[in-house]
């Protein structure tokens, strides 16, 4: 397998993430209306740190996109870390509803 195959399947790896990640934030988003209304603040700062971390990721995916060679090995890392930040803003909002 070639480096541009390689690139390619991480992309669509990291964009089927960014789908999911939108699902999930579409149904916290839903929770939250249903929530008292300090909660419901509460989230919805929780939702929108969770959206602008998912528009960065996928700002980093359209450079990816665009990079050549080998150099998307070091776009990968900066979107594995996004990744990880997501995540972690995703079980706080968890923690924060429950």
């Amino acid at each position: 397998m070639d480096t541009q195959e390689k690139k390619e399947i991480y992309r669509r790896k990291i964009e089927a993430q960014l789908d999911e990640w939108g699902a999930r934030i579409d149904q916290l988003k839903a929770k939250a209306k249903q929530a008292d209304a300090d909660l419901r603040i509460k989230l919805d700062e929780q939702i929108q740190s969770l959206k602008k971390r998912r528009e960065d990721l996928r700002g980093r995916l359209d450079e990816l996109k665009k990079s050549s060679g080998d150099a998307w090995h070091s776009i990968s890392e900066g979107i594995d870390h996004a990744m990880e930040d997501l995540k972690g803003a995703w079980e706080a909002a968890k923690k924060k509803f429950k």
